[in-house]
């Protein structure tokens, strides 16, 4: 009985060489696993030779312990039939577990986790920590104390995209996450941009005034030197030069002067050249910014994001592309000048008075009030790195959700880069200590991002989404950008893919700041009307979303109805920041950390990705219903054909769809991850597939049928339509009618991917 108990004992105990081990490792992408097995040999050679039977008795003859003659005694027939039995029991034990394992074990291969520890790999569903849990492990983790030390470590006088002061804070970063455990790694880029004239300055000149060199420039402007009559456009919106063509203000070759705030700069030159002006002068007025009248403005005027001289695919070094440029970039000179400029000019203008609504008491400018406008900035190439960590999650470890901020600025940019970058750092190390201390186990991974060439245009992290377009597409679930999230403390925004609604609302009444939630202090009686807001084109979420196709969000603290003036201007330091905050700033950096971070650990803590299918149905109707009601007004204008039919037969299969998945998803088994992970690749495809396939990702970047940007969304459709209805040479019935059918299309191929098997397609189009 010694040698069985000895037997037992080396099973169950597993001696070396005695079990087959599996060492599986996975990458982010999923598709270089390796499977590493080292199988025992031939047991005889674990024990010298010998079967095992020696295991259970010695056989000082070397014979085969079976093969002996044995004298067939009372003794000898009662230890054969003991061991006879415990041979029965332990192959019965073995087997049972051997079929246990096998009915818990995932589908999917769990991945290893990225931190050294001695215990077992996980070889099952990662067990589900309770939600109120996991809250609290993050607000016990994620402390204002630790964010406020980390400012200090991560603030710098400045530090521009591709300068040593950002490597120096890129390699910082990736230094933090390698000491979390974090499985890290960083993605080179070599991006063109444009900076201020390396000798001599950009200069403008009010008829025979001292020129003027302002410091502050705009980068990607179009250069050269050009002369024409000023002309006032107020925030250079659209509508305000419908305003001036209302007044039969001529703006051919027009210098533009325009106030910042409301739209991006890229917006407001891209209006101006609409219009044929020659050139465009920013400036902070007094009635929005309080922010000195000799402040310099920085930025940038691409109409687009990432860079402008490669659309579409990657900076890479090794890449070898032909010479071409983005379509969002300006042809005409644009350039930033202070207040105090812009005083002297505007007070100087004749012409017509301001139309209704523009505050101000000086004229619109006429002919004889010329400008001569110089911009000679230069283009140079830079080396940017964006720098990644990454938790991986145990059961779907190639689905991630995305936490970003960029990590460059103008100038000491605290609001801008150092607040968000403290938070990314602070809220990888809690979700780090979460996993290795607190058992945490997430379901799937989480990627923290630091961008470098933010302030240029999201150019970091467009290069990156270009560089991995397809697989990022297919993996990663959702994006978080951290930039510019603390401004102010008296008003909260969040601007998001319809998907995320659902998840956010539970975060704003889950996260509290000043033993208040979020939803109680900013949301009111209807948080969507007082909370969110529409993405714009220069956030960084926006490319995330509008370009990849990954539900995407971004919030802030904000200042109520005056935000934060010093973006953008090399005025935005603590003191300023502090200032704007009453001195509060760690403490809400801990609560916007504590809100995304509530969100990604939702996204990987449930079996479920909480996505509201049911939003975007509301969102096509809306724009079905304002179509339908321009459309009346110029059916004379449009063929006989031409019916909305086919459009609101799409919007019905997609709100059927909608629908059909929710209920598969109410009745869905969560112990059954193979058909969780099928369900949830069906909520990952929606976004994506609202990128319509028409149009070419060089001329038209932000595909987004319902959130993009040009002719092939549904919101340009009421638009096209009161163009023909104003007679405008440029809008044409064909043109809408072709536009119309590619938006049908595309709504219906959304809906049939959310129908999900070819059998279960809607063929009423």
């Amino acid at each position: 009985m010694d040698q069985a108990r000895s037997t037992i004992s080396k099973i169950f105990n597993g001696e070396p060489h005695s079990y087959t081990r599996f060492n599986l490792t996975q990458n982010m992408e999923g598709d270089n696993s390796q499977v590493e097995m080292k199988l025992s040999s031939e047991v005889d050679e674990e024990v010298g030779g010998n079967g095992v039977g020696d295991h259970l008795s010695h056989n000082s003859n070397g014979k085969p312990y079976m093969v002996q003659k044995l004298k067939r005694t009372p003794k000898s027939l009662c230890f054969m039939a003991a061991v006879t039995l415990l041979i029965f029991i332990i192959g019965f034990l073995v087997g049972y577990t051997a079929h246990r394992r096998k009915e818990t074990s995932p589908v999917c291969s769990a991945s290893v986790l990225p931190f050294e520890r001695a215990v077992a790999p996980e070889t099952g569903a990662a067990p589900l920590m309770d939600w109120d849990k996991v809250k609290s492990l993050l607000n016990q983790r994620l402390t204002a104390a630790k964010i406020e030390t980390a400012f200090s470590e991560f603030s710098k006088p400045s530090h521009r995209a591709g300068s040593p002061e950002d490597d120096y804070l890129g390699n910082k970063v990736l230094q933090r996450f390698k000491d979390y455990g974090m499985n890290t790694w960083n993605d080179e880029h070599f991006v063109k941009v444009q900076d201020p004239p390396a000798s001599g300055s950009n200069r403008i000149i009010y008829k025979n005034d001292p020129e003027e060199r302002p410091k502050g420039f705009l980068s990607y402007s179009g250069n050269g030197s050009v002369k024409g009559a000023a002309l006032y456009a107020c925030y250079g919106q659209e509508s305000d030069f419908r305003l001036l063509r209302d007044k039969n203000i001529n703006m051919n070759g027009r210098v533009m002067l325009v106030r910042a705030g409301k739209i991006s700069f890229a917006e407001k030159v891209a209006n101006a050249a609409k219009v044929n002006a020659s050139a465009v002068l920013i400036y902070p007025d007094p009635a929005d910014y309080s922010i000195g009248e000799t402040t310099d403005l920085y930025g940038h005027v691409h109409l687009g994001s990432g860079d402008p001289y490669t659309p579409g695919f990657p900076s890479f070094n090794h890449t070898q592309f032909p010479p071409v440029e983005s379509s969002g970039l300006p042809k005409i000179p644009a350039q930033t000048i202070t207040s105090a400029m812009a005083t002297k000019i505007l007070w100087k203008l004749g012409g017509q008075s301001l139309p209704e609504g523009w505050e101000g008491f000086h004229k619109l400018g006429n002919e004889n009030d010329t400008i001569s406008v110089e911009v000679n900035n230069f283009l140079t190439e830079k080396k940017i790195n964006n720098v990644f960590g990454v938790v991986k999650g145990l059961v779907d470890a190639d689905r991630y959700v995305v936490i970003g901020a960029q990590r460059d600025a103008w100038g000491p940019g605290f609001a801008a880069s150092t607040v968000g970058t403290s938070v990314l750092v602070e809220l990888a190390r809690s979700v780090s200590d979460m996993v290795e201390h607190d058992g945490f186990k997430p379901r799937r991974s989480i990627v923290f991002a630091s961008w470098s060439a933010g302030e240029y245009g999201s150019v970091g992290a467009t290069e990156w989404l270009e560089g991995y377009l397809s697989s990022l597409g297919m993996k990663a679930f959702s994006y978080i950008n951290l930039d510019g999230i603390v401004t102010g403390r008296n008003g909260f925004k969040v601007a998001a893919s319809p998907l995320m609604h659902t998840l956010i609302e539970k975060a704003l009444n889950e996260v509290y700041y000043e033993d208040k939630s979020l939803s109680s202090q900013f949301a009111k009686s209807d948080w969507e009307s007082n909370i969110l807001e529409p993405m714009q084109m220069d956030n960084t979420a926006y490319p995330f979303l509008a370009f990849s196709g990954i539900p995407s969000m971004s919030f802030r603290f904000t200042s109520g109805r005056s935000s934060y003036q010093y973006l953008g201007t090399l005025l935005d330091t603590q003191e300023k920041l502090n200032a704007a905050t009453s001195s509060q700033v760690p403490q809400l950096a801990a609560a916007a950390g504590r809100f995304a971070g509530s969100i990604a650990l939702r996204l990987v803590h449930d079996h479920l990705l909480q996505m509201n299918l049911r939003k975007y149905d509301k969102v096509i109707r809306f724009n079905v219903a304002k179509i339908n009601a321009k459309i009346k007004a110029v059916q004379k204008l449009l063929p006989n054909a031409l019916t909305l039919q086919w459009l609101v037969l799409a919007a019905a299969s997609f709100s059927r769809a909608s629908r059909i998945l929710e209920t598969n998803i109410q009745n869905s088994n969560l112990d059954d991850i193979k058909m969780c992970r099928i369900i949830n690749d069906q909520i990952m495809m929606v976004e994506r597939n609202f990128l319509s396939p028409y149009v070419s990702v060089r001329e038209i970047p932000f595909r987004h049928i319902l959130l993009g940007v040009g002719s092939h969304t549904l919101k340009a459709l009421p638009n096209h339509l009161d163009a023909l209805k104003a007679d405008n040479s440029k809008a044409t019935a064909d043109l809408f009618w072709s536009q119309l059918a590619l938006a049908t299309l595309t709504i219906q191929s959304s809906a049939n991917s959310l129908a999900g098997d070819i059998w279960s397609l809607d063929n009423e189009i």
